[in-house]
């Protein structure tokens, strides 16, 4: 087409040949992006944990503004969202909280966000309307399906029952339907006090059990090539990945992909795609972290 229109200026040869141009490169993008999910598990749905760091009401708060970023992006993306459990702060905010992400592709796509997340404001707590720095863990694990190779071996699982905590209901207060499981070998916590059955929060502590200890199994698994290859291995939250800074200026910037945008507020309502492409092409592409500098 392009060599005809070379020979004689049609019009309509360049019209279709534009359409044609923008179709291409809408199906590279398309099939560029699909191979960026190639993990064993990234096409499974995702169990999103996020907990407040050291920071009281500030980091409280912080961890209920991310489980909202979280909720709006997965609603962009028509997934559904349950939360399984959550822990209020004293104040405001979450102290804890794990939500399941259910979609094709949920966990690809939001392993992207694992680490720590790093706040910079004038905090609305702080009557001397001070700058506050604060930091929330998010945990993102691929939702362990029935058909898995994780067993559970009840001998070795503490099942524990409480009553649920704040509102509920007269049959939430008054019962002890809440569950938490202990896996003894391992230490790994999984609860669930968001539903008024015993049953049903049993269920759900089971499936955050299983993802656990799932992630559990991949991470010594890649601990062990990791020191096959000499690599060090770091224990711990380590570095932040992402700060959003609402003051003095505002910016969100990615410091393993270097990918940066002056539209906090989109970011905070859910626009997360392409910070999230863009860290995934640089864990294809095997590119080092672009630098752990903070403004």
């Amino acid at each position: 087409m392009v060599q005809l229109i070379g020979e004689s200026d049609d019009s309509e040869l360049i019209a279709e040949l534009e359409t044609e141009a923008a179709a291409l490169s809408r199906d590279f993008s398309t099939e560029r992006t699909a191979l960026l999910f190639s993990g064993e598990y990234d096409e499974r749905a995702a169990l999103v944990t996020v907990s407040a760091g050291a920071g009281g009401t500030e980091a409280t708060d912080w961890a209920e503004m991310l489980l909202r970023m979280y909720l709006r992006w997965a609603e962009r993306h028509r997934f559904r969202t349950e939360v399984l459990d959550e822990q209020a702060g004293e104040q405001a905010g979450l102290k804890s909280v794990t939500v399941a992400v259910n979609g094709r592709r949920a966990y690809g796509w939001l392993r992207a966000e694992r680490g720590v997340h790093r706040l910079v404001r004038i905090s609305p707590y702080d009557a001397q309307k001070r700058r506050q720095t604060t930091f929330a863990l998010v945990e993102v694990l691929p939702e362990a399906e029935d058909d898995v190779e994780i067993e559970l071996d009840w001998d070795v699982i503490r099942v524990d029952t409480f009553r649920s905590q704040g509102a509920g209901g007269q049959h939430v207060n008054k019962t002890d339907s809440a569950v938490r499981l202990t896996h003894l070998p391992t230490g790994i916590v999984a609860q669930s006090q968001n539903e008024r059955s015993q049953t049903q929060n049993k269920e759900l502590a089971i499936k955050v059990l299983k993802a656990r200890l799932l992630e559990r199994a991949l991470e010594e698994k890649e601990a062990a090539l990791r020191k096959l290859k000499g690599e060090h291995v770091e224990a711990g939250w380590g570095n932040q990945i992402r700060s959003y800074v609402l003051h003095p200026y505002q910016m969100v910037k990615d410091l393993r992909s270097g990918y940066e945008t002056s539209n906090t507020g989109a970011v905070l309502d859910g626009e997360l795609d392409v910070f999230m492409q863009a860290e995934l092409e640089r864990l294809a592409t095997g590119r080092p972290p672009a630098g752990s500098e903070a403004e």
